[in-house]
Protein backbone atom coordinates (compact mmCIF):
# COMPACT_ATOMS: atom_id res chain seq x y z
CA UNK A 1 0.00 0.00 0.00
CA UNK A 2 2.84 2.38 1.04
CA UNK A 3 4.35 1.68 -2.41
CA UNK A 4 1.34 2.85 -4.18
CA UNK A 5 1.37 5.99 -2.21
CA UNK A 6 4.75 6.85 -3.14
CA UNK A 7 3.98 6.13 -6.89
CA UNK A 8 1.20 8.14 -6.78
CA UNK A 9 2.70 11.29 -4.90
CA UNK A 10 5.80 10.74 -7.44
CA UNK A 11 3.30 11.13 -10.73
CA UNK A 12 1.70 14.25 -8.73
CA UNK A 13 4.89 15.54 -8.50
CA UNK A 14 6.07 14.79 -12.03
CA UNK A 15 2.83 16.71 -13.25
CA UNK A 16 3.48 19.96 -11.16
CA UNK A 17 7.09 20.38 -12.61
CA UNK A 18 5.87 19.48 -15.97
CA UNK A 19 2.99 21.61 -16.45
CA UNK A 20 4.67 25.14 -15.93
CA UNK A 21 6.89 23.93 -18.94
CA UNK A 22 4.17 23.42 -21.33
CA UNK A 23 2.56 26.08 -20.59
CA UNK A 24 5.58 28.07 -21.42
CA UNK A 25 5.64 26.42 -24.33
CA UNK A 26 2.68 28.60 -25.71
CA UNK A 27 2.53 31.90 -27.29
CA UNK A 28 -0.99 33.40 -26.68
CA UNK A 29 -1.78 36.25 -28.75
CA UNK A 30 -5.60 37.77 -28.22
CA UNK A 31 -8.12 39.31 -30.97
CA UNK A 32 -9.96 42.53 -30.01
CA UNK A 33 -13.07 42.36 -32.61
CA UNK A 34 -16.62 43.13 -33.26
CA UNK A 35 -18.27 39.66 -33.24
CA UNK A 36 -21.80 41.23 -32.28
CA UNK A 37 -22.82 44.71 -32.26
CA UNK A 38 -23.58 46.93 -35.71
CA UNK A 39 -20.43 45.45 -37.73
CA UNK A 40 -20.37 41.19 -36.86
CA UNK A 41 -19.14 41.24 -40.06
CA UNK A 42 -15.69 42.96 -39.49
CA UNK A 43 -15.34 40.71 -36.65
CA UNK A 44 -15.92 37.41 -38.72
CA UNK A 45 -14.06 38.04 -41.46
CA UNK A 46 -11.27 38.65 -38.73
CA UNK A 47 -11.72 35.44 -36.75
CA UNK A 48 -11.71 33.79 -40.51
CA UNK A 49 -8.41 34.94 -41.76
CA UNK A 50 -7.03 33.92 -37.70
CA UNK A 51 -8.38 30.86 -37.76
CA UNK A 52 -6.77 30.06 -41.30
CA UNK A 53 -3.80 31.20 -40.24
CA UNK A 54 -3.23 29.31 -36.99
CA UNK A 55 -4.61 26.43 -38.92
CA UNK A 56 -1.72 26.62 -41.54
CA UNK A 57 0.99 27.69 -38.65
CA UNK A 58 0.00 26.23 -35.44
CA UNK A 59 3.37 26.79 -34.10
CA UNK A 60 6.32 28.90 -34.82
CA UNK A 61 10.24 28.80 -33.38
CA UNK A 62 11.73 31.16 -31.55
CA UNK A 63 15.37 31.34 -31.18
CA UNK A 64 15.62 27.83 -31.33
CA UNK A 65 12.20 27.15 -29.34
CA UNK A 66 9.48 25.98 -30.51
CA UNK A 67 6.17 27.26 -29.24
CA UNK A 68 2.28 26.37 -29.95
CA UNK A 69 0.26 29.29 -31.05
CA UNK A 70 -3.16 30.28 -29.12
CA UNK A 71 -5.83 32.78 -30.24
CA UNK A 72 -7.80 34.12 -27.66
CA UNK A 73 -11.14 36.17 -28.86
CA UNK A 74 -12.79 38.69 -27.20
CA UNK A 75 -16.09 40.61 -28.41
CA UNK A 76 -15.60 44.07 -28.21
CA UNK A 77 -19.36 44.29 -30.00
CA UNK A 78 -18.32 47.59 -31.82
CA UNK A 79 -18.15 49.86 -28.98
CA UNK A 80 -15.41 51.89 -26.87
CA UNK A 81 -16.13 50.65 -23.93
CA UNK A 82 -16.26 47.22 -24.65
CA UNK A 83 -12.99 47.24 -26.53
CA UNK A 84 -11.31 48.77 -23.64
CA UNK A 85 -12.58 46.38 -21.68
CA UNK A 86 -11.60 43.76 -23.91
CA UNK A 87 -7.97 45.01 -24.21
CA UNK A 88 -7.63 44.97 -20.71
CA UNK A 89 -9.49 41.24 -19.92
CA UNK A 90 -6.70 39.81 -22.69
CA UNK A 91 -3.44 41.45 -21.22
CA UNK A 92 -4.37 41.45 -17.56
CA UNK A 93 -6.21 38.37 -17.08
CA UNK A 94 -5.15 36.26 -20.45
CA UNK A 95 -1.73 37.40 -20.09
CA UNK A 96 -1.57 37.61 -23.82
CA UNK A 97 2.13 38.40 -25.70
CA UNK A 98 0.22 40.83 -28.22
CA UNK A 99 -2.80 41.76 -29.53
CA UNK A 100 -4.69 41.90 -32.72
CA UNK A 101 -7.61 44.58 -33.19
CA UNK A 102 -9.56 46.66 -32.66
CA UNK A 103 -10.33 47.14 -36.55
CA UNK A 104 -12.18 50.48 -36.11
CA UNK A 105 -10.69 53.42 -34.85
CA UNK A 106 -14.17 54.57 -32.56
CA UNK A 107 -12.61 51.50 -30.89
CA UNK A 108 -9.02 50.87 -31.97
CA UNK A 109 -8.55 54.37 -30.53
CA UNK A 110 -8.99 53.89 -27.04
CA UNK A 111 -8.07 50.48 -26.68
CA UNK A 112 -4.68 51.32 -28.26
CA UNK A 113 -4.54 54.03 -24.91
CA UNK A 114 -5.05 50.70 -22.88
CA UNK A 115 -2.42 48.41 -25.01
CA UNK A 116 0.32 51.45 -24.70
CA UNK A 117 -0.55 51.94 -20.73
CA UNK A 118 0.46 48.31 -20.45
CA UNK A 119 3.37 48.13 -22.36
CA UNK A 120 1.64 45.78 -24.66
CA UNK A 121 2.51 45.54 -28.45
CA UNK A 122 -0.77 45.66 -30.71
CA UNK A 123 -1.69 46.09 -34.24
CA UNK A 124 -4.94 47.46 -35.62
CA UNK A 125 -5.00 45.95 -39.11
CA UNK A 126 -7.76 48.63 -40.45
CA UNK A 127 -7.77 51.53 -38.23
CA UNK A 128 -6.52 54.57 -40.39
CA UNK A 129 -7.09 57.51 -38.08
CA UNK A 130 -4.17 58.94 -37.09
CA UNK A 131 -4.80 59.13 -33.21
CA UNK A 132 -4.85 55.36 -32.91
CA UNK A 133 -0.72 54.91 -32.52
CA UNK A 134 -0.10 58.98 -32.08
CA UNK A 135 2.40 59.32 -29.32
CA UNK A 136 2.04 55.17 -28.32
CA UNK A 137 5.34 53.58 -28.99
CA UNK A 138 3.41 50.00 -28.42
CA UNK A 139 0.31 50.88 -31.18
CA UNK A 140 0.74 49.55 -34.57
CA UNK A 141 -1.53 49.34 -37.84
CA UNK A 142 -1.00 47.27 -41.08
CA UNK A 143 -2.95 49.87 -43.09
CA UNK A 144 -2.51 53.36 -44.52
CA UNK A 145 -3.76 56.27 -42.88
CA UNK A 146 -6.68 58.79 -43.40
CA UNK A 147 -4.37 61.69 -44.13
CA UNK A 148 -3.22 60.19 -47.45
CA UNK A 149 -6.04 58.24 -48.26
CA UNK A 150 -8.27 61.43 -48.27
CA UNK A 151 -6.30 62.83 -50.62
CA UNK A 152 -5.94 59.95 -52.77
CA UNK A 153 -9.88 60.23 -52.86
CA UNK A 154 -10.04 63.90 -53.55
CA UNK A 155 -7.73 63.54 -56.52
CA UNK A 156 -9.13 60.42 -58.09
CA UNK A 157 -13.04 62.83 -57.98
CA UNK A 158 -10.67 65.40 -59.67
CA UNK A 159 -8.60 63.63 -61.87
CA UNK A 160 -10.88 60.83 -63.37
CA UNK A 161 -14.24 62.18 -62.04
CA UNK A 162 -14.12 65.32 -63.18
CA UNK A 163 -15.09 66.68 -59.76
CA UNK A 164 -14.83 70.66 -59.50
CA UNK A 165 -18.01 70.85 -56.67
CA UNK A 166 -17.67 68.26 -54.38
CA UNK A 167 -20.35 67.06 -50.96
CA UNK A 168 -19.20 65.03 -48.09
CA UNK A 169 -21.59 62.88 -46.01
CA UNK A 170 -20.04 61.23 -42.57
CA UNK A 171 -21.29 60.31 -39.62
CA UNK A 172 -19.93 62.63 -36.70
CA UNK A 173 -19.91 60.37 -33.92
CA UNK A 174 -17.60 58.30 -35.13
CA UNK A 175 -13.67 58.59 -35.40
CA UNK A 176 -12.83 57.19 -38.44
CA UNK A 177 -15.72 58.51 -41.22
CA UNK A 178 -15.49 62.33 -39.30
CA UNK A 179 -11.73 62.11 -39.98
CA UNK A 180 -12.05 61.16 -43.65
CA UNK A 181 -14.46 63.29 -44.11
CA UNK A 182 -12.46 66.36 -42.63
CA UNK A 183 -8.90 65.10 -45.09
CA UNK A 184 -11.20 64.75 -47.97
CA UNK A 185 -12.24 68.34 -47.40
CA UNK A 186 -9.31 69.93 -46.94
CA UNK A 187 -7.63 68.03 -49.86
CA UNK A 188 -10.36 68.33 -52.22
CA UNK A 189 -10.65 72.56 -51.04
CA UNK A 190 -6.79 73.02 -51.89
CA UNK A 191 -7.15 71.60 -55.45
CA UNK A 192 -9.99 73.95 -56.01
CA UNK A 193 -10.42 76.55 -53.64
CA UNK A 194 -12.30 77.19 -50.74
CA UNK A 195 -15.90 76.80 -50.53
CA UNK A 196 -15.72 73.72 -53.43
CA UNK A 197 -17.07 71.31 -50.90
CA UNK A 198 -20.40 72.98 -51.27
CA UNK A 199 -22.31 70.50 -48.75
CA UNK A 200 -20.70 69.14 -45.70
CA UNK A 201 -23.74 66.91 -44.17
CA UNK A 202 -23.20 64.98 -40.86
CA UNK A 203 -25.63 62.08 -39.22
CA UNK A 204 -25.16 60.09 -36.25
CA UNK A 205 -24.10 56.58 -35.76
CA UNK A 206 -27.50 54.41 -35.82
CA UNK A 207 -29.34 56.89 -38.05
CA UNK A 208 -31.28 54.87 -40.89
CA UNK A 209 -32.96 58.18 -42.73
CA UNK A 210 -31.05 60.26 -44.82
CA UNK A 211 -33.29 62.28 -46.83
CA UNK A 212 -32.84 65.46 -44.97
CA UNK A 213 -28.80 65.48 -45.55
CA UNK A 214 -29.45 64.53 -49.62
CA UNK A 215 -31.85 66.66 -50.32
CA UNK A 216 -29.31 69.38 -48.96
CA UNK A 217 -26.43 67.98 -51.03
CA UNK A 218 -28.64 67.63 -54.49
CA UNK A 219 -29.92 71.08 -53.72
CA UNK A 220 -25.69 71.92 -53.30
CA UNK A 221 -25.09 70.90 -57.44
CA UNK A 222 -22.44 69.01 -56.37
CA UNK A 223 -20.31 66.77 -59.25
CA UNK A 224 -19.21 64.03 -56.62
CA UNK A 225 -20.53 62.49 -53.09
CA UNK A 226 -17.77 61.27 -50.85
CA UNK A 227 -19.16 59.23 -48.14
CA UNK A 228 -16.25 57.30 -46.01
CA UNK A 229 -19.26 54.90 -44.31
CA UNK A 230 -19.55 51.35 -43.77
CA UNK A 231 -20.75 48.49 -45.77
CA UNK A 232 -23.77 48.68 -43.42
CA UNK A 233 -24.95 52.08 -44.34
CA UNK A 234 -23.85 52.41 -47.66
CA UNK A 235 -26.40 51.03 -49.27
CA UNK A 236 -29.23 53.23 -47.08
CA UNK A 237 -27.23 56.46 -48.42
CA UNK A 238 -26.97 54.88 -51.73
CA UNK A 239 -30.79 54.53 -51.94
CA UNK A 240 -31.67 57.83 -50.68
CA UNK A 241 -29.28 59.64 -53.22
CA UNK A 242 -31.18 57.95 -55.91
CA UNK A 243 -34.67 58.29 -54.49
CA UNK A 244 -33.76 62.40 -54.01
CA UNK A 245 -32.52 62.84 -57.61
CA UNK A 246 -28.82 62.28 -57.11
CA UNK A 247 -29.29 60.54 -60.91
CA UNK A 248 -26.19 59.18 -62.01
CA UNK A 249 -23.27 61.19 -60.82
CA UNK A 250 -20.84 59.30 -59.29
CA UNK A 251 -20.58 58.66 -55.35
CA UNK A 252 -17.25 57.69 -53.79
CA UNK A 253 -16.13 55.53 -51.14
CA UNK A 254 -13.24 55.09 -48.85
CA UNK A 255 -12.00 51.76 -47.47
CA UNK A 256 -14.98 51.25 -45.17
CA UNK A 257 -17.01 49.76 -48.05
CA UNK A 258 -14.89 46.88 -48.66
CA UNK A 259 -15.76 44.79 -45.39
CA UNK A 260 -18.77 43.16 -44.99
CA UNK A 261 -21.23 42.21 -47.20
CA UNK A 262 -21.30 45.54 -49.38
CA UNK A 263 -23.03 44.06 -52.50
CA UNK A 264 -25.29 41.80 -50.45
CA UNK A 265 -27.31 44.63 -49.16
CA UNK A 266 -26.59 47.31 -52.31
CA UNK A 267 -26.77 44.95 -55.10
CA UNK A 268 -26.61 46.37 -58.75
CA UNK A 269 -27.71 50.15 -56.86
CA UNK A 270 -23.13 50.14 -55.79
CA UNK A 271 -22.26 48.85 -59.36
CA UNK A 272 -19.96 51.25 -61.31
CA UNK A 273 -19.11 52.81 -58.13
CA UNK A 274 -15.36 53.57 -56.80
CA UNK A 275 -13.38 53.60 -53.52
CA UNK A 276 -10.37 53.68 -51.91
CA UNK A 277 -8.93 50.25 -50.34
CA UNK A 278 -6.26 48.54 -49.48
CA UNK A 279 -6.28 45.52 -52.41
CA UNK A 280 -8.21 43.96 -55.01
CA UNK A 281 -9.15 40.78 -54.92
CA UNK A 282 -10.60 40.62 -58.56
CA UNK A 283 -7.19 39.98 -60.63
CA UNK A 284 -4.52 39.05 -57.50
CA UNK A 285 -1.83 37.72 -58.04
CA UNK A 286 1.36 35.54 -56.53
CA UNK A 287 0.57 35.04 -52.07
CA UNK A 288 -2.63 37.68 -52.65
CA UNK A 289 -4.15 35.10 -55.30
CA UNK A 290 -3.07 31.84 -52.62
CA UNK A 291 -4.60 33.63 -50.22
CA UNK A 292 -7.94 34.67 -51.66
CA UNK A 293 -8.33 31.25 -53.34
CA UNK A 294 -7.80 29.08 -50.20
CA UNK A 295 -9.95 31.55 -48.14
CA UNK A 296 -12.90 31.15 -50.73
CA UNK A 297 -12.29 27.41 -50.58
CA UNK A 298 -12.80 27.80 -46.81
CA UNK A 299 -15.35 30.09 -46.26
CA UNK A 300 -16.99 29.57 -49.32
CA UNK A 301 -16.87 33.84 -50.62
CA UNK A 302 -13.83 36.39 -51.27
CA UNK A 303 -11.91 37.79 -48.31
CA UNK A 304 -12.36 41.31 -47.73
CA UNK A 305 -9.99 44.15 -46.85
CA UNK A 306 -10.58 43.10 -43.10
CA UNK A 307 -9.51 39.83 -43.58
CA UNK A 308 -6.82 40.67 -45.83
CA UNK A 309 -5.55 42.85 -43.51
CA UNK A 310 -5.72 40.55 -40.78
CA UNK A 311 -3.31 38.17 -42.11
CA UNK A 312 -0.73 40.61 -42.63
CA UNK A 313 -0.83 41.58 -38.93
CA UNK A 314 -0.53 38.43 -37.84
CA UNK A 315 2.46 38.09 -40.24
CA UNK A 316 3.74 41.19 -38.69
CA UNK A 317 3.44 40.03 -35.35
CA UNK A 318 4.72 36.83 -35.82
CA UNK A 319 7.72 37.73 -37.84
CA UNK A 320 8.28 40.53 -34.99
CA UNK A 321 8.33 37.71 -31.86
CA UNK A 322 10.99 35.20 -33.97
CA UNK A 323 12.94 38.64 -34.60
CA UNK A 324 13.44 38.60 -30.65
CA UNK A 325 15.58 35.81 -30.82
CA UNK A 326 13.99 34.37 -28.23
CA UNK A 327 11.74 34.83 -25.54
CA UNK A 328 12.24 34.67 -21.56
CA UNK A 329 8.97 34.14 -19.72
CA UNK A 330 9.39 36.97 -18.34
CA UNK A 331 5.29 38.37 -20.21
CA UNK A 332 6.25 42.09 -19.31
CA UNK A 333 9.90 41.86 -21.27
CA UNK A 334 9.22 39.77 -23.38
CA UNK A 335 6.27 42.54 -24.25
CA UNK A 336 8.91 45.25 -25.01
CA UNK A 337 11.19 42.86 -27.12
CA UNK A 338 8.45 42.20 -29.31
CA UNK A 339 7.45 45.70 -29.61
CA UNK A 340 10.65 46.73 -30.43
CA UNK A 341 11.42 43.89 -33.34
CA UNK A 342 8.03 45.41 -34.55
CA UNK A 343 9.42 48.97 -34.59
CA UNK A 344 12.67 47.71 -36.75
CA UNK A 345 10.45 45.71 -39.36
CA UNK A 346 11.18 47.09 -43.09
CA UNK A 347 10.20 45.89 -46.38
CA UNK A 348 7.58 43.04 -44.95
CA UNK A 349 6.15 41.15 -47.87
CA UNK A 350 2.65 41.01 -47.27
CA UNK A 351 -0.73 40.43 -49.28
CA UNK A 352 -1.59 43.55 -48.87
CA UNK A 353 1.54 45.17 -49.96
CA UNK A 354 5.27 45.75 -49.01
CA UNK A 355 5.21 47.02 -45.34
CA UNK A 356 7.85 49.02 -43.23
CA UNK A 357 7.28 50.63 -40.54
CA UNK A 358 7.44 54.65 -39.53
CA UNK A 359 9.01 55.30 -36.02
CA UNK A 360 5.10 56.21 -35.25
CA UNK A 361 3.98 52.63 -35.45
CA UNK A 362 2.56 53.10 -39.53
CA UNK A 363 3.31 51.19 -42.48
CA UNK A 364 4.22 52.90 -45.46
CA UNK A 365 2.26 51.33 -48.11
CA UNK A 366 0.24 52.02 -50.96
CA UNK A 367 -3.70 52.56 -51.64
CA UNK A 368 -5.88 50.94 -54.09
CA UNK A 369 -8.95 52.15 -56.12
CA UNK A 370 -10.98 49.68 -56.96
CA UNK A 371 -14.13 50.20 -59.02
CA UNK A 372 -17.51 47.43 -58.10
CA UNK A 373 -18.08 46.37 -62.17
CA UNK A 374 -21.50 44.89 -63.26
CA UNK A 375 -20.35 41.38 -61.84
CA UNK A 376 -20.43 43.17 -58.47
CA UNK A 377 -16.81 42.38 -58.03
CA UNK A 378 -14.04 45.02 -56.72
CA UNK A 379 -11.95 45.42 -59.63
CA UNK A 380 -8.29 46.94 -59.14
CA UNK A 381 -8.70 50.41 -61.28
CA UNK A 382 -5.43 51.90 -59.98
CA UNK A 383 -2.52 51.69 -57.54
CA UNK A 384 -1.67 54.92 -55.92
CA UNK A 385 1.52 55.04 -53.24
CA UNK A 386 2.73 57.43 -51.02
Amino acid sequence: MRKGWVFIISMIAIVLLVSPCASADVIKLGFNIPLTGDNPDVGASSKNAAEMYIKKNPSVEVGGKSYDLKFIYEDNEYKAESAVKASTKLITEEEVLGIIGPQSSSQAVPAGEVANNYATPMISPWSTNPNTTLDRPYVFRGCFLDPFQGPVAANFATEELGAKKAAVLYDIAADYPKGLAEFFKEAFEKIHGPGSVVAFESFTTGDKDFSAQMTNIVASGADVLFTPQYYSEVPLIVRAAKEMGWGDKPILGSDSWGSGDLMGLCGDMCKGYYFSTHYAAAGAKGATKAFIDEYEATYGKTPDDVAALTWDSLGLMVKAIQDTGGLSGDIKADRTKVKDALAAIKNYPGITGGMTFTPEGDPKKCAVVVQINQEGKFAFHKSVCP
